[in-house]
């Protein structure tokens, strides 16, 4: 049952990250209008230890990606030390990385690992990547560099 469910979530990422693939992979995963992680707050991730929906008053941009945040406290965290805070593998989903390809997230499927964020492409997904987190991100910190286009 275990090997059928992880066959099943493998299947669900493919098929959903298929689009990305035809084209070069960004290296920060954003929509259309450059906004990352849907608009959550990365800081509450640390320090609320929960996804909180940041806010258009509270954003600002970094490197080719705009971040949003629940408070000004939260912003200015942010941009004193920003790489504490940003998603591994730009935030794209982890086990999808660490599978070979990269797929979009659900912001409340997340992780903090040895000070990391780590995010994955659903709830269900994320239950999977759970059983070998340390596995899983070795495998994803091999496959990253191959996935992204570097520009």
């Amino acid at each position: 049952m275990k090997i059928l469910l992880q066959s099943i979530l493998v299947l669900g990422l493919v098929f959903n990250g298929l689009s990305l693939l035809a084209q070069n992979t960004q290296k920060i995963n954003v929509d259309k209008k450059n906004l990352a992680v849907e608009g959550y707050d990365l800081v509450a991730y640390f320090e609320d230890h929960k996804p909180v929906k940041g806010s258009e008053e509270f954003s600002f941009k970094h490197e080719s990606a705009t971040y949003q945040f629940a408070s000004k406290a939260h912003l200015n965290t942010f941009k004193k030390n920003p790489e504490k805070y940003l998603p591994q593998y730009g935030g794209y989903c982890a086990y999808g990385v660490s599978r070979g390809y990269a797929v979009g997230v659900d912001p409340a499927a997340w992780s903090v690992v040895d000070g990391k964020l780590y995010l994955n492409y659903s709830l269900k997904v994320q239950k999977t990547w759970s059983e070998d987190k340390s596995g899983y991100i070795k495998k994803a910190d091999g496959n990253w560099p191959s996935i992204v286009d570097k520009k």
